[in-house]
Parts: C-alpha cells; sequence; structure tokens
C-alpha cells in the first residue's frame, strides 16, 4: 500500500489492543483516519496491527474513554534505530572518530619515492618538491594535482626531460627521465673542429690541436677551424723529401672553444592595438564534494559579485585506506578580473616587436648565445600591425666536432 511507504524511515510500532471484541477499536481508528495495516487477531480478546510512529498520540487520545487496554511490543525504523545509538554515546562518539582518523590517516602522505633518475638529480626533485610541500606526514589535499606537480618540475629542473607524478594512496611515485645534452655527439679519437655556421671569428681558445684561423677571419660552414692533425718538421730533413716530411704527423683530439659573430634575419609584426586581462588579487574559494555527476557544496555558496570572474578549478580524490573513494574534493578559486585596452604607438610596437625577436631568438639559440646588436632591415604598417624584418647579430660557439681519418 502506497499509504505504508517510507514507514521505515518515518518509523512504525506494533501496538496489540485487549479488550472486548478489539476489532471493534481498530475499525474505530481507520474511522479517524488513522493507518492501520498488518492486523492479526491474536486470540477473542487480543488483536494487533502496526501504525505510523506520528499517530501515536492520536490513537492513546481514542483509546481514552474506552475499556481497551494498548500495549506497544515492537518499535520498527529509523528514529528507534538513531535513538538506541544516541544511548550509546560513547560507542558512537568513538565510531564518528575512529572513521575521520582514518580518514585523515588515509590522505597524509606516507611515501614520497622517485625512481629513472640519477642520484644528484633525485635530490634536486626531493629538495624541489619539499619546496612544494610534498613531503611525508604532508596533507594530500592542500598539494597540486599530480599534473601541475609535473609541469612545475620540469620547469624548475632544467635536467629533466620528463617526469611522471602518480598517485597511489599514501604514495606519491615520480619516475623521471634525465635530458641527454645532444648538443653534438662525442667524436672519439681524433679530430678537427670545424665550423657549424658562417661567421667572422671573435675569439679563440685552443687546448688542444692546431689553429687553422685567426681573430677577425671570416669562416664558411664546414671551414676547419682547428686540425686535429700536427705535423712535424725535421730541419735534417731536405726540401725535396716530401714523403718523408708528410709521415710525420700525429693524430690527435682537436678541443677548443671558437666564439665567432654570426648574423640572423628574422621577422615579427606587431598589433598597435591590444587587449589583456588581469587580476586584481580579490578572490573567493568554493568547496564541493563531487559524488559521480553530483556537486554539494560543502563550503563557499554561491558566486562572488565581481564583474568578470576567472575560474580555476582543482578536484583532490579521496582515500580511505589504501581504497580511493568514489568521492572528489573539488575546489574552485574565484578571481576577479579587469580587462584593458591600449593603443601602441608606432614607435612603442617597434620596441616591443625588437625585444619579442630578441627572445625567441634567445630561447632558439640556448643561454650562452650572446646578442649584441640588432638592425632593421624593413618596417611597414598595414592592417593595424607594425612588421619588422631585423638582421641580428650574436656571438656563440661555432665549433662543430669532425672526425679525422686515421688511414689518410
Amino acid at each position: 500500500m502506497k499509504h505504508t511507504q517510507g514507514t521505515s524511515i518515518t518509523g512504525y510500532v506494533t501496538v496489540q489492543v485487549k479488550g472486548v471484541k478489539p476489532e471493534l477499536f481498530f475499525q474505530k481508528c481507520i474511522e479517524q483516519n488513522i493507518i492501520i495495516w498488518n492486523i492479526e487477531k491474536k486470540s477473542e480478546m487480543i488483536c494487533s496491527g502496526n501504525i505510523k510512529l506520528q499517530d501515536v498520540a492520536s490513537l492513546r487520545r481514542l483509546k481514552r474513554g474506552t475499556h481497551y487496554k494498548l500495549s506497544f511490543t515492537n518499535k520498527h525504523g529509523y528514529p528507534f534505530l538513531m535513538k538506541k545509538f544516541t544511548r550509546k554515546k560513547e560507542f558512537l562518539i568513538g565510531l564518528v572518530l575512529s572513521v575521520l582518523l582514518v580518514f585523515f590517516l588515509s590522505n597524509i602522505i606516507w611515501e614520497v619515492k622517485v625512481t629513472g633518475v640519477p642520484k644528484e638529480i633525485e635530490e634536486k626533485i626531493s629538495d624541489q618538491l619539499t619546496e612544494y610541500g610534498i613531503h611525508q606526514g604532508a596533507w594530500s589535499l592542500s598539494i597540486d594535482s599530480p599534473s601541475e606537480i609535473q609541469q612545475n618540475l620540469i620547469s624548475d629542473i632544467p635536467e629533466l626531460l620528463w617526469v611522471g607524478v602518480q598517485q597511489k594512496g599514501t604514495s606519491y611515485i615520480l619516475e623521471g627521465v634525465e635530458k641527454s645534452i645532444v648538443e653534438e655527439e662525442e667524436v672519439d679519437g681524433p679530430r678537427n673542429l670545424t665550423a657549424a655556421k658562417k661567421g667572422v671569428i671573435q675569439n679563440m681558445y685552443v687546448s688542444k690541436g692546431l689553429p687553422q684561423v685567426n681573430v677577425n677571419d671570416y669562416v664558411n660552414q664546414g671551414d676547419v677551424l682547428v686540425s686535429g692533425r700536427l705535423q712535424f718538421s725535421d730541419e735534417e730533413e731536405t726540401d725535396d723529401d716530401d714523403e718523408s716530411k708528410n709521415d710525420s704527423y700525429e693524430l690527435v683530439t682537436a678541443e677548443g672553444e671558437v666564439i665567432a659573430k654570426t648574423w640572423y634575419e628574422t621577422e615579427v609584426s606587431v598589433p598597435l592595438k591590444a587587449n589583456y586581462e588581469q587580476l586584481t588579487g580579490e578572490s573567493e574559494t568554493n568547496y564541493h564534494l563531487k559524488i559521480s555527476s553530483i556537486e554539494i557544496p560543502i563550503w563557499g555558496f554561491g558566486s562572488p559579485d565581481y564583474n568578470d570572474i576567472h575560474r580555476e578549478r582543482h578536484e583532490k580524490d579521496l582515500y580511505f585506506l589504501k581504497w580511493k573513494l568514489p568521492l572528489t574534493l573539488k575546489e574552485t578559486i574565484l578571481s576577479e578580473k579587469t580587462y584593458y585596452e591600449t593603443n601602441r604607438t608606432r614607435q612603442e610596437a617597434v620596441e616591443i616587436g625588437i625585444e619579442q625577436a630578441k627572445r625567441e631568438l634567445q630561447l632558439r639559440l640556448g643561454p650562452e648565445a650572446d646578442i649584441t646588436s640588432e638592425n632593421i632591415l624593413q618596417e611597414t604598417t598595414e592592417n593595424g600591425k607594425v612588421k619588422l624584418i631585423l638582421y641580428i647579430a650574436v656571438e656563440e660557439d661555432i665549433v662543430k666536432h669532425e672526425p679525422l681519418d686515421q688511414g689518410d
């Protein structure tokens, strides 16, 4: 019956009626809209049935002035179960505290393990993780997501090519790959130093080998800068004895650094009108407990009264012991942002374009290259943009290792 649906939640009792023709009492109850079900006649003088907990007071009022005796034999439903628990407060409090303690301990980092990298890089990673707040005893819900940790590590530790961050229960497992320095393959044995690109020699530092060029010389790509073939001359030899002279040499591994001035032509365009957004520093944080696709707010309700909002979301998995719960703590940072529009002069756009081109070239060449000057070859303005063609001078090491054929 639909009238009795949900009675396990609201509670119901089994009432026993004793008296002459007890079924007549149940009949009066029905006439007073008191719902009764599972009526059972125990004997000639006793009947029992179930009524809702909320109808007990009405039942007692109806019993007044009659010769019937009522007794409640059984109590069912959630209210009685909770009442039973509340009578054992110590047990209930202990149970709740135990669950909270296990939940708390399950979301503390107990182990941080780094694999796949040399010891010195492992120490750098450990130090960097400590700066991020990731260490034994840290509260896992207060740290960044594994993907953010991965990006930060690669950015802060240049020796890392890749790092994988994985959370397994109370442990963080990091597996890294060391970046291979692929500037140039090391040539074993005798070798020359040749020019990797054309330029004008500015400085030379030769520790082994025979220099073939001088400062201020112009060299093309492939020219020998330092020879690994050391020629010996014997004063007793005559000029005609060329064959003996050619045999008097030693092959060595040429070593050194040759700094040359090189040039790069690059193009860049800068808009005269720029739009950008900036955070004001005002922010609020909301927390939701996510169950499947349902989000239940637990702290911070609604959105702040900002005209424009930048939302940054982070999700944290919750664990109980080693098991991942089907719950996620979702943190949303709502920051106020404002939009700005600026108009640049032609000169400002040119200066921005030059700096942009130099930054891009520096990233391509590496930190050792030194940009010394730049010249504007062409400057045009069209479609609201300033377009530049620049000629940039750089001082850099142009050495390339080239093996020597020992059979020559």
